[in-house]
């Protein structure tokens, strides 16, 4: 893996497709063992977490369970604007389901926050979480993902379904922004 540059900024190699597989693998497992009902419904949070959704809801292999996708925009350039705006809702009714959410990153937490206040008022049977990676360090609400692939320094990345202004979404492996920049 070599430094790439995207938008006039390099980043360097952080995590590897390898290392990323096998934690995919890993937080599969253990939300498969967890799950309380043979159809759980998955969420995909859009756009960033679609490659992360994918490989995870493969892993699971769970034939009756469903999965669905909802789209909330939060970051302008490489910070959060701090406002969770929601660009494409649920169609789903999920009342009386096990809902997991399938997260690329909790960064604040304030978006994962207010999507799961959102789905707690539509009457699933629970709500649980998993993010591939998650930043304690920028938590500022107290919410943290169920199931974690990766804890991270509060550094901006990219790669991996990860963008800057929705570039290098489909790098396989996940990218940070050098120090230099």
């Amino acid at each position: 893996m070599a430094d790439i540059t995207i938008k006039g900024l390099t980043f360097e190699p952080f995590i590897s497709r390898e290392e990323i597989a096998k934690q995919v693998e890993r937080v599969a497992a253990e939300v498969k063992r967890d799950c309380v009902s043979e159809n759980p419904i998955f969420l995909c949070v859009l756009n960033g977490a679609f490659m992360f959704a994918a490989d995870f809801y493969r892993a699971i292999d769970m034939p009756k369970s469903e999965i669905t996708f909802i789209r909330f925009k939060s970051y302008d350039g490489t910070h959060s604007s701090g406002e969770m705006k929601q660009v494409m809702g649920l169609a789903e009714n999920i009342a009386g389901r096990e809902v997991i959410v399938i997260e690329d990153i909790v960064d604040t937490g304030f978006t994962a926050l207010e999507l799961l206040k959102t789905l707690e008022a539509l009457y699933p049977i629970s709500v649980k979480m998993v993010s591939l990676l998650y930043k304690p360090d920028s938590q500022k609400c107290g919410k943290k993902p169920d199931y974690i692939g990766f804890e991270i320094p509060s550094k901006f990345i990219l790669g991996y379904g990860l963008d800057l202004d929705g570039q290098a979404r489909g790098l396989s492996d996940i990218y940070v922004l050098k120090k230099d920049n």
